[in-house]
């Protein structure tokens, strides 16, 4: 995935970009000190997608000085997790954003063309997990990848999973978001023949311990193939969907 530095070395093979010029590229500054961030503007280069800015607990202003440090030096698409709509409005006021309130993710910059291998699907328990599972979804499109959605598809029927079989058999990597008792992952995890990412999400009644029950389920789960991210964390989940989807296209 590390298109950036690809692409400079590339130009400098080709003639298209001086050797001074890329030097200068290289030397620039690894990050932007702010004062309240270190915007880190090297990431990219060393891991093929930008910085992501993690909204909460920030303000609108330091959101803002973030995103225009990491516009100015080229970085995009910008993703922004965990955004209330009021400072996504005030975001926009300034940027090109698209806001999806339902996933609270907003992007800064046009989204560029899927590069992946295949298709990343996103998979839910429940209709109560959509908002992990777009998190999720967003992520991955943000980052250059075909997604197709599945939801409401959980075990407690399990004919709508079974429904979607030609789809779970040509995805390239599965991300499975649920709740409750979290069996989704392993009843997808021994059907499917590609790498499944399990999403604890704290959708639940009070045994569930705000995701731990369904956490702990798919971190004991005996279907081989699956991982697991933190709960709620649909962010990590579409990254790490979006490195595996890559791995065949880079080599």
């Amino acid at each position: 995935m590390n298109s950036e530095a690809r692409r400079l070395l590339e130009g400098v093979r080709t003639g298209v970009v001086s050797v001074d010029d890329a030097l200068l590229k290289l030397k620039t500054a690894p990050f932007d000190d702010l004062g309240y961030a270190k915007v880190d503007l090297h990431r990219t280069a060393r891991q093929g997608a930008a910085e992501v800015i993690f909204g909460e607990g920030k303000t609108a202003a330091q959101i803002e000085g973030i995103v225009a440090s990491m516009r100015a030096a080229g970085q995009g698409p910008v993703i922004i997790t965990r955004l209330d709509a009021e400072k996504a409005a005030s975001l926009g006021a300034r940027f090109d954003v698209a806001y999806h309130e339902t996933a609270r993710l907003a992007t800064v910059g046009a989204l560029p063309a899927p590069s992946g291998a295949g298709t990343i699907v996103v998979a839910t328990g429940g209709t109560s997990d959509i908002p992990v599972a777009e998190e999720a979804a967003l992520t991955a499109e943000a980052l250059g990848n075909a997604v197709e959605r599945l939801y409401d598809v959980g075990v407690a029927g399990i004919h709508r999973t079974l429904a979607h079989m030609d789809d779970l058999m040509q995805a390239t990597v599965i991300v499975a978001v649920a709740g409750m008792e979290g069996a989704l992952a392993s009843v997808i995890g021994g059907l499917a023949d590609c790498p499944v990412i399990a999403v604890p999400t704290s959708v639940g009644y009070g045994a569930s311990f705000g995701g731990l029950s369904a956490l702990l389920s798919m971190l004991n789960s005996c279907a081989s193939g699956v991982s697991v991210v933190n709960i709620d964390n649909g962010f990590g989940a579409g990254y790490l969907a979006s490195m595996i989807n890559h791995v065949e296209a880079r080599s």
